[in-house]
């Protein structure tokens, strides 16, 4: 589907932005780096933390066995009472091989060496899940000796540790998109300005500039190529006007009195020979002067910086004049001529007399194109908020790899070198298509060749300006071409 032009994209293309992608990509590698680096600070934190608890356990420990000189149950036993005594921030335990408790403020224990951290105290029942970290002994006597210490700080410092992770991920991730949201807008409101005066130059108004202001930055210097590149292309577009204007005027006058000489020579005591010479002569004139007039056209439709004479148009009368002009034509040559048009009144806003000659060039291909017997249908409708008019005919259709080439100036195909034509029809199509605001397309009928068109239909609702046509025209005729 076709966009319509000059419509901007920018209210939906922030999050499709290059810049966005670009900060969105910031972000999720600014957010990756910060958790990472929290991370590791958390982690050596948590890691010096641990260090520190199993120093004082150590210190514990060593102390411990070293008041008792033998590490037996009976030696240890009078050591740890003490420390029971006067240590209550420590956890104790001494127990014998059969896990009964000797001394100790904790439960029993399954007897394990080195470093161990258990979920809940041991303390008491019921459980009090407080974690502890310690270190057990096996005593000489396979007694057992557990020495620890509270391991809250370390439990709440990895709590803390996740949590200021998980928020600072959340906030990283907003902070991060909603500069990038910004930043996007920002950019965007710059860029939505080059390319509202590119459409503006598109459309003809060619004088148009960017705005220069005073930040010096990369959109100035943007702008300010942008300005200069359009200065001179401004200059070249009129000087190749001017002398576009120039070769027509210049070869008119000649080529109108080349006409006027051979008016005053067909005069003249002439053999028939030298008549039909002359008439020749006048008919390549004519054609010549037909493709300067319409080049002229053309140029002046494609450099226009907006519609002439706009007004309201149904579209109905405009197909029913063309089609009534032509009926006689396809009588004579044979074919058969179909009108149908839309219920409903189709409003458009553009020039009558430009829209006209488009239908009557795309009639004209149509008639000269198709053979004896074919059929050429004109329909009207709507195609979402677009006038649509479509042009068909079941002839010989065109080359789907020809059908974008057709609408270049002076492009005929090998096959119709021999029908009389300028190869301008198509496009003087184009051109007014495109003042109009509206796409042109040709596709394939099965068989032969549809031309469809569609234009902004107008903005108020319109009534006919003619009575109600019969749905169906059909012209037919058995003469020959």
């Amino acid at each position: 589907m076709h966009k319509k032009q000059g419509t901007s994209p920018y209210p939906f293309s922030v999050f499709r932005s290059s810049s966005f992608r670009i900060m969105a990509m910031f972000a999720g590698c600014f957010v990756v780096c910060g958790i990472t680096v929290m991370a590791v600070s958390g982690y050596h934190s948590l890691h010096l933390l641990r260090q520190q608890l199993q120093k004082v356990i150590s210190n514990e420990r060593d102390e411990a066995l070293s008041d008792a000189v033998i590490h037996d149950i009976p030696h240890l036993r009078p050591v740890m009472t003490e420390l029971v005594r006067n240590e209550p921030g420590f956890y104790y335990l001494l127990q014998d091989t059969q896990k009964h408790i000797v001394v100790g403020n904790m439960l029993p224990l399954r007897p394990q060496t080195g470093w161990r951290t258990l979920s809940w105290t041991h303390r008491s029942l019921p459980r009090d899940h407080r974690p502890v970290i310690g270190y057990g002994v096996l005593l000489d006597d396979d007694g057992y000796l557990f020495v620890g210490i509270d391991a809250e700080p370390v439990q709440t410092l990895r709590r803390d540790l996740w949590f200021t992770l998980a928020w600072s991920a959340a906030g990283f991730i907003v902070i991060g998109f909603a500069g990038g949201f910004i930043v996007s807008r920002l950019v965007l409101n710059k860029i939505e300005t080059i390319s509202q005066t590119a459409r503006d130059i598109m459309k003809g108004s060619i004088s148009r500039r960017l705005t220069l202001n005073t930040t010096n930055d990369e959109f100035e210097h943007l702008a300010a190529s942008l300005n200069a590149m359009l200065d001179k292309n401004e200059r070249l577009i009129e000087s190749i006007r001017q002398v576009t204007d120039d070769i027509a005027h210049d070869m008119r006058r000649p080529l109108a009195h080349l006409g006027q000489n051979l008016d005053e020579i067909a005069h003249e005591g002439l053999s028939h020979s030298q008549q039909h010479t002359l008439s020749l002569a006048k008919v390549n004139l004519d054609e010549a002067l037909e493709i300067f007039s319409t080049l002229l056209k053309i140029a002046q439709i494609e450099s226009g910086e907006g519609i002439p004479d706009t007004q309201d148009i149904v579209l109905d009368a405009i197909l029913l004049s063309v089609t009534e002009l032509y009926r006689p034509i396809t009588e004579e040559r044979g074919q058969k001529l179909i009108l149908s048009l839309d219920r409903k009144a189709l409003p458009l806003s553009g020039n009558r007399v430009l829209l006209m000659q488009m239908l009557a060039n795309l009639m004209e291909n149509a008639t000269n194109h198709c053979p004896r017997g074919s059929t050429i249908t004109v329909s009207s409708g709507m195609a979402g908020n677009a006038v649509m008019i479509a042009v068909a005919d079941d002839g010989p259709g065109i080359p789907p790899q020809e059908r974008e080439r057709v609408f270049e100036k002076m492009v005929r195909l090998d096959r119709s070198r021999s029908i009389p034509g300028t190869g301008l029809g198509l496009s003087m199509v184009r051109a007014v298509v495109r003042l109009h605001q509206g796409t042109v397309r040709l596709l394939d009928n099965e068989p032969g060749v549809r031309c469809e068109i569609r234009l902004p239909k107008a903005g108020r609702k319109l009534t006919r300006d003619v009575p109600p046509p019969v749905i169906r025209v059909q012209a037919t005729g058995n003469a020959g071409k």
